[in-house]
């Protein structure tokens, strides 16, 4: 049988409200802006995928899995070729029961979901509803997802259409490997410390430093994907002295060390 396709089968995933929908793709694509009345669990094995909405972008390493709220209008990106995406589209008629059903989230994948996803392969482009003898195996891989993780990951960089703005995370991307400090950056754009500090809090809601530490993050998290570099040059590349403490703050970003993620 031949494959449709994630694109082909949008219209495909709410056709039966109640079911669980399968999918499981191995390309690299832009899906571009759409929604569905499915609460969406997908996988990233090997490379990376990007989730864009209104305001931000979410980037998803390797091993780590997202899930999307019903409802929610978003672009999905698969960025690197070979990444294999494995998603699970479920039935929202008890999203409200826990809080995680209702936020977009990136977390790290622990080895059961990994091979619970994986098993569901043989279903995929598949409706699986009430009545399938498969059916509660998907009933509890979804009631099991609010304890695997309390924490989403914040890998994600906001986006803004303000001009200024972008001048400004423009020159900081191409300074990363520069030590950024609020006072040089206000200086080079002639503004004021604390205008700086006011404009990334009103058009992108983070903080000066916070938004350094996520660009930084997932700068190295794409060379170390995409490329060969040694991990202590792509430490110094995104800006840190020391291989340790990018480790660190590595760790703390992703739940994985970047040796980790390379190997995936």
């Amino acid at each position: 049988m031949t494959k449709i396709g994630l694109i082909a089968s949008l219209p495909e995933i709410d056709n039966k409200p109640d079911s669980v929908f399968v999918m499981h793709e191995r390309s690299e694509k832009l899906i571009p802006f759409h929604t569905h009345t499915k609460g969406q669990l997908s996988y990233v094995e090997g490379g990376l995928a990007y989730i864009t909405t209104q305001n931000k972008t979410y980037v998803v390493p390797a091993r780590h899995y997202f899930w999307i709220p019903q409802g929610l209008i978003h672009e999905l990106r698969v960025g690197v070729f070979a990444t294999a995406l494995r998603s699970l589209y479920f039935y929202s008629t008890n999203d409200d029961a826990n809080e995680f059903y209702g936020k977009l989230g990136i977390y790290p994948a622990s080895e059961l979901l990994i091979q619970m996803i994986n098993y569901t392969e043989r279903w995929d482009e598949l409706h699986i509803g009430i009545g399938d003898r498969n059916f509660d195996f998907l009933v509890a891989l979804k009631n099991m997802l609010p304890d695997l993780n309390k924490r989403s990951l914040p890998i994600m960089l906001p986006k803004t259409e303000h001009e200024l703005m972008q001048k400004i995370m423009n020159y900081l991307e191409s300074h990363i490997s520069e030590k950024l400090v609020i006072a040089d950056v206000s200086e080079h754009f002639a503004m004021s410390e604390r205008s700086l500090s006011r404009l990334f809090q009103s058009q992108l809601r983070i903080s000066f430093l916070q938004y350094i530490k996520s660009l930084r993050m997932i700068t190295a998290i794409e060379m170390i994907v995409k490329t060969q570099k040694p991990i202590a040059d792509i430490a110094f590349e995104v800006g840190y002295a020391s291989v340790a403490s990018f480790s660190d703050t590595f760790y703390a970003f992703t739940s994985s060390r970047p040796s980790d993620l390379r190997r995936r």
